[in-house]
């Protein structure tokens, strides 16, 4: 229970990502810079975190040993994650946003079979293939049901242009993330932890950053001094306790497809925090009965993942061993 736990942890400061990201734009700010500046202002938060650790000297030997790999697996995961992310902002409400995130829960587990996972055997620990956790899919749909009722609840004021542009662009953030994540942990192995990991795909990723500033400069000008403190807000919050939060709850579970899955499908509870945030900061309005309906399924289905996971879990190590006997 205690990567689900720091999962839901991660949720919680994930949520204002989709909060502030819809303050920004609905204040006249880019989302461009919502997007950029996160990543330059986690730098020096990340840089104190690791250095205090006595860590910087093993991360740099780290990204120095394979450079390839750390700026390809950091785009993907940071770069095409926020930036689309941030893009979808623009054009749906945060509810929305938060929600059609939740299809990262079911992406992340139609990736598993581009990993590998550690089985324990008489022998010895082996690799092999990952599998699509199709029970643990399961429990992420009656997740997904639980947001389609939310969206469809909210969504019929919305035309088609602000639903496509709100949505395509988040279903792809929700493949990019994971997969760049879990590339990340295969290229670092047990030799870097939470922390590590994290300052060296922001700083593996600033080249995309500065690109992205340089083009906002030349097409929008400057951020303005709200859009400044907000984006230094989500850096805070979303980009280095929520990330280090996840990741560290990843962590805990990596090599074990079906548990990652349900690690990643905590992320459900952001559309929970989001709506309560919304009502909150930018008085939206209180949710239906139909939406407090689907909220009520996402819940049921985060109980039912989490227990699942948890239990298939030894009977896969007994039929491993029973296997090898």
């Amino acid at each position: 229970m205690r990567p689900i736990i720091i999962g839901i942890f991660a949720a919680f400061f994930f949520a204002f990502t989709f909060i502030l990201n819809r303050s920004m734009e609905l204040s006249g700010g880019s989302w461009i810079w919502s997007a950029s500046l996160r990543y330059f202002f986690m730098v020096p938060f990340l840089f104190i975190i690791v250095a205090t650790r006595k860590n910087l000297g093993q991360l740099f030997a780290e990204m120095k040993r394979n450079p390839g790999a750390w700026f390809l697996w950091s785009f993907i995961g940071f770069g095409l994650f926020y930036a689309p992310l941030s893009f979808a902002a623009a054009y749906g409400p945060g509810w929305l946003i938060a929600g059609t995130w939740q299809v990262t829960i079911i992406s992340g587990a139609l990736l598993s079979p581009l990993f590998f996972e550690t089985r324990q055997t008489a022998n010895g620990p082996i690799k092999v293939r990952g599998k699509i956790p199709f029970i643990g899919l399961a429990m992420s749909l009656i997740i997904l049901l639980g947001v389609a009722l939310m969206q469809l609840d909210q969504a019929n004021g919305l035309s088609t242009h602000v639903l496509i542009l709100g949505v395509l662009p988040v279903i792809i953030a929700s493949f990019a993330y994971p997969l760049g994540n879990r590339k990340m942990m295969e290229v670092c192995g047990n030799r870097l932890d939470a922390y590590q990991r994290v300052l060296g795909m922001t700083v593996a990723s600033l080249p995309f950053w500065l690109l992205l500033s340089i083009y906002g400069a030349a097409t929008v000008g400057p951020p303005s001094v709200g859009q400044t403190v907000q984006s230094l807000l989500v850096a805070l919050f979303s980009g280095v306790i929520a990330t280090v939060l996840f990741f560290k709850a990843t962590d805990i579970v990596k090599g074990d497809m079906q548990r990652l899955a349900a690690v990643e499908a905590t992320q459900s509870f952001e559309v929970l925090f989001a709506v309560a945030g919304e009502m909150l900061i930018l008085s939206a309005p209180v949710p239906s009965l139909v939406s407090w309906a689907g909220i009520l399924l996402v819940i049921a289905g985060m109980v039912l993942h989490s227990y699942v996971s948890n239990r298939e879990k030894p009977i896969k190590v007994v039929a491993d061993r029973a296997k090898s006997s």
